[in-house]
């Protein structure tokens, strides 16, 4: 019964999303009808024809643009179709050392997570990739002469998502340039997202934030369940010293850190009280040590600045700042990954179109599904890999 709890414990935020996922599952079937919503097995769907002519306007407008921009599209989405699937490759030969593809969920830590996402960033976050990579597609299909059919979204299994709905037929009946410039503008339209609102950060960050905001310590965003400052630390804390060492921010935290050793004890202050943590070992690096806290600088604004505009438009733009740097990587992440060549993803119907140049369908079939089978079982290693691993390490 121990075990059983501590695995709710250290997988409590995932209920949420499973309670939510029930609940609209629940009400989907109860109200089918007058939700308008058809269910295909594991999959949700709640067709519209609205917004088709806002996707058509926006795509008369310049069709000659957007074929061209995708010219240009075309190249980059192949690099990253085989920049992505080495990637795969590198990361199924290190998943005894420590898993590299990890599912992530918005709100949800647990030891052994590289990266973790806030709630509100990654739904924020999450629904540019999906809008920007739907509409994409719609708009190179208007720019090329397909109709849409619907535009919806769908629940599969518990995964979000929407869609835009081409004509198959029609599409079956353009050229292989314009299938390859429908295919590849949702994730080129995703990364060119993703370009822009990195450029804006590097801006921002560099030149706005510097000169706004002072750090005077380390404020701890999250702790990590089952870590060693699992119940000595918590969140919202303001680390000022540690070991009479005085940390002013996440660069003179790192360099202290690296000094420490497995076993360390570190007396820690801040400004909820003096509290200890003993290191243990990183569940991704047994030879490094690990206190199981996320932090970021604590800003506070500049006097001068403070006087001249005020407090708030300063924090504003921090977590505009903040909101921008969860959507560069989670339209780079989700963008590039869709380019796998794996079917049904882009990269895969990509890959399709790219060997039918060459090759007869008798061939092309049989290497794409071989492929598409390879990638999909190293991925789904790696997640079951990664999430049991999460959980015992939580226990």
């Amino acid at each position: 019964m121990k075990i059983l709890g501590d695995i709710l414990v250290a997988i409590n935020a995932i209920w949420y999303y499973v309670i939510g996922f029930i609940i609209i599952w629940v009400l989907a079937l109860l109200f089918k009808d007058k939700l308008k919503i058809d269910i295909e097995g594991p999959i949700l769907m709640r067709r519209t024809l609205r917004l088709r002519d806002f996707i058509d306007s926006i795509a008369q407008k310049s069709p000659r643009f957007w074929k061209l921009f995708m010219n240009i599209g075309i190249p980059v989405a192949v690099f990253f179709m085989g920049f992505t699937f080495y990637l795969i490759i590198i990361a199924s030969t290190m998943i005894l050392q420590s898993p590299q593809i990890v599912p992530i969920l918005p709100g949800v830590d647990y030891a052994g997570n590289p990266f973790y996402i806030p709630i509100a960033q990654g739904i924020i976050g999450l629904l540019t990739v999906i809008v920007v990579h739907e509409f994409a597609h719609g708009i190179l299909a208007r720019a090329e002469g397909v109709n849409i059919k619907s535009i919806g979204v769908l629940l599969l299994a518990i995964i979000p998502g929407a869609f835009v709905e081409p004509d198959e037929e029609e599409v079956k009946k353009v050229s292989r340039l314009s299938k390859l410039r429908i295919y590849a503008a949702g994730s080129i339209f995703n990364i060119t997202l993703a370009g822009i609102t990195l450029a804006i950060v590097i801006v921002l960050s560099t030149f706005f934030i510097p000169a706004a905001f002072h750090s005077d310590g380390i404020l701890i965003s999250s702790v990590i369940p089952k870590s060693p400052s699992d119940g000595v630390l918590q969140e919202g804390m303001i680390i000022s010293n540690i070991n009479g060492v005085n940390i002013r921010n996440v660069s003179d935290y790192n360099a202290f850190r690296n000094k420490t050793k497995i076993g360390d004890v570190l007396s820690i202050q801040t400004n909820q009280g003096s509290y200890q943590v003993k290191l243990a070992s990183n569940p991704n690096n047994q030879s490094a040590s690990y206190a199981g806290f996320r932090g970021s600088d604590h800003l506070v604004v500049n006097n001068n600045v403070a006087q001249t505009y005020g407090t708030i438009l300063p924090w504003i733009l921090y977590y505009l700042v903040d909101l921008l740097n969860y959507i560069w990587i989670l339209n780079f992440a989700i963008g590039t990954i869709n380019l796998l060549p794996l079917k049904p993803l882009d990269g895969g119907l990509i890959f399709e179109e790219l060997l039918s140049y060459r090759l007869s369908k008798k061939h092309v079939i049989p290497i794409v599904n071989s492929i598409s089978y390879i990638i999909a079982a190293i991925l789904i290693i790696n997640i079951i890999y990664a999430v049991g691993r999460g959980i015992l390490l939580n226990i």
